[in-house]
């Protein structure tokens, strides 16, 4: 059966990303508005804090999905390798959601600290957060395995975020038992451990978005020089440079092959090892130069 080509898989993988996307972005708006409700009714820093996140939960979703959007297009005469980074640019924005909900949540508890606002623990606020957390605990796994299987950073970078929330709810929890036993003035300081989880969050993102902008390495050479030297015919294999995209990577090569084989026979050589490569590391875009023994030239950070 004919390998399809490309540009079909890419229209898959972007068509699930952003099926998973809305329907994320439909749990986390109720999510929200049941926490924000809630936290206000009880007068709960902590909780209106979540509810913000949760909040930032839907914007993040809002900036994958118009990511994806432009992600999607087609290569052209600007863009010849296509516009996949710009998923990679739609992880980098929510992060950056992330740090702004951090600023929000320290100053709204730092409020609450000054002001000693007092929550009112209520049976109805355990309620809506155990609720919430189950919501978020089934976004979270379906999210993060869709995330590895269409190998999408919107999709694992936005799993995070979510299980950020769920730790976030679980800290809402132990707050307002505190207060249900009388430590009220535990609830501004969770609020702002809740903001650090969050911070953290957003550097993890920025860190694994930032590998893929500054074209860190996709696979290490030593294993693309095993696989293509186990092709009948190569002689050698050198200059390996591999780069991450988003759903793929870019991996050139250069091979030595006998010079005295026909074109069109050293032709076939290149063309299965980028078959074998493509079969044995996933789909990407493999460029493969030949040479004849003799002459290769060594790179150095090449392996």
């Amino acid at each position: 059966m004919p390998t399809p080509p490309p540009e079909v898989g890419a229209a898959q993988r972007s068509r699930g990303i952003k099926r998973v996307l809305w329907a994320v972005l439909g749990a986390n708006v109720g999510v929200a508005v049941a926490k924000l409700l809630m936290g206000m009714a009880l007068n709960s820093a902590s909780m209106v804090a979540d509810a913000f996140h949760s909040f930032v939960d839907g914007s993040s979703n809002v900036i994958g999905l118009t990511g994806m959007r432009v992600a999607e297009r087609p290569p052209d005469s600007n863009h010849p390798y296509g516009h996949r980074k710009f998923e990679t640019f739609a992880s980098l924005g929510i992060a950056a959601m992330l740090l702004v909900a951090t600023v929000r949540i320290a100053v709204s508890a730092l409020h609450a600290f000054k002001d000693n606002v007092q929550p009112r623990p209520e049976v109805g606020g355990f309620v809506v957060m155990l609720a919430t957390m189950g919501v978020n605990t089934a976004v979270t796994v379906i999210e993060s395995r869709r995330g590895r299987a269409l190998d999408s950073s919107v999709l694992v970078s936005d799993a995070r975020h979510t299980l950020s929330d769920i730790l976030v709810s679980f800290s809402v929890l132990i707050s307002l038992g505190l207060a249900r036993l009388g430590h009220p003035g535990a609830d501004p300081i969770i609020a702002l451990l809740i903001a650090g989880v969050i911070a953290y969050t957003s550097l993890r993102i920025f860190r694994d978005t930032g590998l893929t902008l500054s074209d860190a390495i996709a696979h290490e050479p030593d294993q693309v020089i095993t696989i293509a030297t186990g092709v009948p015919g190569v002689a050698g294999c050198h200059n390996v440079r591999s780069r991450r995209v988003e759903g793929g990577y870019y991996l050139d090569l250069h091979l030595t092959v006998d010079g005295k084989l026909p074109l069109s026979e050293a032709h076939s050589i290149a063309t299965e090892v980028e078959h074998r490569l493509i079969r044995e590391l996933g789909g990407g875009d493999v460029v493969v130069h030949v040479e004849p023994t003799g002459e290769e030239t060594q790179d150095p950070m090449s392996g």
